[in-house]
């Protein structure tokens, strides 16, 4: 399973500069467009094989000084209880406040690896000037400077040394595990409800009601599976949650665990930055996607309504946008069993193998009517193609050259398998080696 890892910290230590440096070779979850930086919090990343999520806690804090304190205890306190590993950051410019002291004291009690790295230390004087910071008594510190990136090596090597060993990807031999995501209120207890057949959760008006992940078996009308859903009671705690932060360390958690992800989202509302954020880590993560747009009852259609709302929804999950997209209305029952449907046929297609023959036989003939571009006046050749064992679609195209298959003609190869072979729902990773 992926790794959690927080960072956390009083606001202005460098927070999002480490994350960006974190997840950035990885393509990390963001976009131009001013006005979603508040929804960029959590990216996909990796160091010497092993894979983790990370989360950037600061994004979540409320824009007003007089609620910062309480903000940043919350989400220290859900950090405690939901990460695998927790970055607790610091200013050597500034040195210790009162703040750090009282974060310091949730995590000196926490019983998760912690790791005091210490920002903006750029020559040897402020080196120097980080030992400070061992009088958190928590253990080794690490002085780095997020912005160019000195001193992060020896933190992630010492970090993934925590994570359980990186396991082999097997393939799935049990009974599929379909996630219910998305944002607080977009409906998800009520589908689980209506699927069930009974008030499982509480379901009420205010966002955030959902709390603990919970996994409910599901067998009738021809259907077994696990349904995931971020959901339960919430429990009390000395403070009021941070609901934004917390369903995000949830989701991630829940998305994890799946074979399928259903993403839910509200119809009103529209596929929104955050929605964006959770597609891709679901695909970033290789699970299956199905699209929910929930509280279809509630839009003025005409007859070109969904198709307008289904072109939207598309155009912004490109470049991977071949996902079912199922309007449904959770009380009228509108198209529930359609969405479970859906995410069955999703899982197939994530489970699917292609005979060798056959993917040589179609793929060759694809390559052979378009070939890879020259580069440099070498001519590339693609002579073998074969799918890899492993939980998603993986294929192997042998070639003599493949340093030099560039980014648009993968694009290309992918869109044949896809329409060749019915990858619907699902993420494939291509790769090239030498013949």
């Amino acid at each position: 399973m992926n790794n959690l890892v927080a960072i956390v910290g009083r606001p202005n230590v460098g927070k999002s500069t480490l994350f960006n440096r974190l997840t950035e070779t990885r393509q990390a979850i963001v976009d131009d467009e001013s006005g979603v930086t508040r929804d960029r919090h959590y990216g996909v990343s990796d160091w010497i094989g092993y894979n983790f999520t990370v989360v950037d806690t600061g994004g979540y804090v409320a824009h007003s000084e007089d609620v910062f304190e309480a903000a940043i205890r919350e989400q220290v306190i859900i950090s405690i209880e939901e990460a695998s590993v927790i970055l607790f950051m610091t200013d050597v410019t500034v040195g210790i406040t009162d703040l750090d002291d009282d974060i310091a004291g949730l995590l000196r009690r926490a019983n998760k690896p912690v790791f005091v790295v210490v920002n903006k230390v750029d020559n040897n004087q402020l080196l120097n000037d980080a030992s400070v910071f061992y009088s958190f008594g928590l253990g080794e510190i690490y002085p780095i400077s997020s912005m160019s990136g000195s001193g992060t090596g020896e933190l992630l090597d010492d970090m993934v040394k925590k994570f359980p060993e990186p396991e082999e990807e097997t393939e799935s031999t049990g009974i599929p595990k379909y996630a219910i995501i998305g944002k607080p209120n977009v409906g998800k207890s009520s589908l689980i409800n209506a699927l069930i057949g009974k008030t499982r959760n509480i379901v009420t008006p205010i966002a955030g009601t959902t709390r603990d992940s919970i996994h409910i078996p599901y067998n009738q009308f021809g259907q077994e599976f696990i349904l995931i859903d971020t959901a339960g009671l919430r429990r009390k705690t000395k403070v009021k949650e941070n609901i934004e932060f917390y369903s995000v360390m949830r989701t991630i958690k829940a998305l994890e665990e799946s074979d399928v992800c259903m993403l839910m989202i509200d119809a009103a509302e529209g596929l929104d930055a955050q929605d964006i954020n959770i597609f891709h880590l679901a695909a970033k993560n290789r699970k299956g996607i199905v699209i929910l747009v929930n509280k279809w009852d509630t839009i003025e259609k005409n007859t070109h309504t969904t198709k307008v709302f289904e072109d939207e929804i598309r155009q912004k999950l490109a470049p991977f946008n071949d996902v079912p997209i199922v309007f449904t209305s959770i009380p009228d029952k509108q198209r529930v069993f359609k969405a479970i449907e859906t995410a069955a046929q999703v899982f197939a297609n994530r489970s699917k193998k292609i005979p060798t023959s056959k993917l040589n036989d179609v793929m060759l003939e694809v390559i052979e009517k378009v070939s890879p571009p020259s580069i440099k006046g070498k001519s590339i050749k693609i002579k073998y193609i074969t799918q890899l064992g492993g939980v998603a679609p993986t294929f192997a195209f042998f070639c003599n050259l493949p340093q030099y298959i560039q980014e648009p003609y993968k694009r290309y190869l992918e869109n044949k398998l896809r329409e060749n072979f019915d990858f619907t729902g699902v993420p494939l990773t291509l790769y090239f080696r030498q013949k």
